[in-house]
């Protein structure tokens, strides 16, 4: 039984009634999913059996009371349901077909069944679009292309744990018209990469954009070339980009280096080359980009005006390869510029615009599939739904595209390369990998920390000032000695002591009194302990009494952060997806 014959109809999304025909090998729509799809009549002119059966109110293959066969009709064209009542009516109404049924709400259904699944050109194919019924469609199959990257990510995301999904965009001028984009010989490298992470109760996601020209470590790469296994020798102090194509080294290679560099194992990859932007924002009619100056590009070929444009095909992919347009002309300010790209991309395929158009659902699905080559862990339309699902539940306010930090190498004299800021990049690493959000989710959340973090505002004492007890509520074995010899060895706190074990508790909290406030705000800093640890008594010490510190089961080890911190450094480089920004 269907929707409609249990009365349910106005949960029906318009895209689930397109049926192929497999004799025709055309998609035909059934306004009454009923009735069962039969090959085409010879004598019929279009349509089918079952669809002419439903517009003549007799059941399939039937005939009426009177025993002369009802006139057959073609399929009508697609109509409007409007609430009046004119179409789409119950086959067993009495008085009426819309009688007894609430009016439906089309663009509420439609976006409630909205699916977003692609992950394209970068992030934005990730977070915006509605393809609707239009992926159970078998043949996208057929256009995805995949890579086995045995043990490089984790086997596959779950939808109850936080989701980590590599975009590579590759500079292999593949495709028709690409080879004059440079060195068309090129193998390709990892010329645009995003790690978009999720978070586990999907509220918020960042996309982290790393540069091309960063200088890091590479591993040893297991890969198959023709079929046979090899592993390819690992490199130290490489450009990140040949993490990809040289050597023979494929997509899993980049997953294992970014893993390296993070902390945060991909679940999976998906890799594009040039000729997804072209046919994507072809796709969807068009991206809104803004320039603060004119742009005259003879390298990329972008030429623009000051200004708003809508731009597709070859000045999209013009727009995103500029290097001599805006900023310094540094590979840098050219991702600051793709972020701004992405967010468009965004809030146009989440647009009302985009959602209720049949040809560009269809037609956007369609050309994702063929651009994207992917890890076989989401190797068909089924898994590639599920993953979507799960991305798309982000709302794009709590999106926030941030650029790895980092620093000119200090060991060229002419600057062409950069290394990880480390100190700016730990502590965003720390709120990726615990689900901090890099935009405020939600007021009442903002509200709660403001009231916690006031704790940790004010003066801080000298570390020799600093005295504490330190127990172990939960962390490794000999955590408390450990720590206590971090303490007294690096951080000078010579005023403490080990207490040895406590009672367990998840969290690691630190208790003192009025009077040792300053004392505990710079031991916090130093452990990185959050607001919420932090344990205020009414009265003050006496004499020379200690803080407890009890070390819980968030606790890793000696030197690392017990948590994130609840922002962001400053310095780094984030704009929101939801956010329109002029190029400069």
């Amino acid at each position: 039984m269907d929707a409609q014959s249990r009365g349910r109809a106005e949960e029906i999304d318009p895209a689930d009634q397109w049926v192929l025909n497999a004799t025709t090998g055309h998609y035909e729509l059934r306004l009454d999913q009923s009735a069962g799809q039969s090959p085409r009549s010879p004598d019929s002119g279009k349509g089918s059996r079952s669809a002419r059966d439903a517009s003549s109110g007799t059941a399939p293959g039937k005939t009426p009371r009177g025993g002369t066969p009802a006139p057959r009709r073609e399929v009508p064209g697609q109509r409007s349901r409007r609430a009046d009542g004119k179409a789409g009516g119950s086959r067993d109404d009495k008085s009426g077909p819309q009688a007894g049924r609430r009016k439906r709400k089309p663009q509420k259904t439609r976006k409630k069944k909205a699916l977003l699944w692609t992950g394209g050109v970068t992030a934005f194919v990730l977070i915006g679009g509605s393809f609707g019924a239009y992926l159970v469609y078998q043949h996208f199959n057929g256009n995805l292309n995949t890579i086995d990257v045995p043990g490089a990510g984790s086997g596959g995301f779950k939808k109850d744990e936080a989701v980590n999904v590599l975009v590579i965009g590759t500079d292999k001028r593949t495709g028709a018209g690409n080879e004059g984009y440079g060195d068309k010989e090129s193998l390709g490298h990892a010329d645009t990469t995003i790690l978009f992470h999720v978070s586990k109760d999907r509220t918020n996601a960042t996309a982290l954009s790393i540069p091309r020209d960063l200088k890091t470590d590479i591993p040893d790469c297991p890969t198959k070339v023709d079929g046979a296994e090899k592993v390819v020798p690992g490199e130290r102090d490489v450009r990140f980009n040949t993490s990809l194509g040289q050597a023979d080294r494929d997509p899993g290679c980049t997953m294992r280096t970014v893993k390296g560099l993070t902390g945060l194992t991909v679940d999976h990859f998906m890799m594009v080359d040039f000729n997804a932007v072209k046919t994507l924002t072809s796709a969807v009619g068009g991206v809104e980009v803004c320039v603060a100056k004119d742009v005259d590009d003879p390298d990329s070929h972008l030429k623009l005006s000051a200004g708003k444009h809508t731009i597709e095909g070859e000045q999209a992919l013009a727009f995103v390869r500029t290097r001599h347009s805006f900023g310094n002309e540094s590979d840098l300010d050219r991702i600051q510029t793709q972020q701004q790209f992405l967010g468009s991309m965004i809030r146009k395929m989440k647009s009302s615009e985009t959602l209720t158009s049949p040809t560009k659902v269809f037609d956007l699905a369609n050309a994702a599939t063929k651009a994207l080559t992917v890890d076989s862990g989401i190797g068909d339309i089924d898994k590639l739904r599920a993953l979507g699902m799960e991305l798309g539940k982000v709302n794009p306010k709590n999106i926030t595209f941030a650029t790895l930090p980092v620093k000119d190498n200090p060991a060229e004299t002419v600057k062409a390369t950069v290394v990880v800021d480390e100190p700016k990049a730990d502590p965003l690493f720390a709120m990726m990998a615990s689900d901090t959000s890099l935009t405020e989710v939600k007021a009442k959340e903002k509200a709660a920390k403001s009231k916690q973090e006031a704790l940790l505002k004010g003066p801080r004492s000298a570390a020799d000032d600093v005295r504490v007890s330190v127990y172990n509520g939960g962390g490794p074995p000999g955590s408390a000695s450990s720590t206590l010899l971090w303490l007294q060895n690096e951080m000078l706190v010579t005023k403490s002591s080990n207490e040895s074990n406590a009672p367990n508790q998840p969290k690691s909290t630190l208790a003192y009194a009025p009077n040792q406030a300053d004392q505990a705000r710079k031991l916090a800093d130093m452990m990185g302990l959050p607001a919420a640890a932090m344990k205020p008594g009414t009265k003050d010490a006496k004499g020379l009494e200690p803080m407890t510190l009890v070390l819980g089961a968030d606790f890793k080890e000696a030197g690392t952060r017990i948590a994130p911190p609840a922002k962001a450094p400053e310095g780094i480089q984030k704009v929101g997806a939801d956010k329109s920004v002029c190029a400069k």
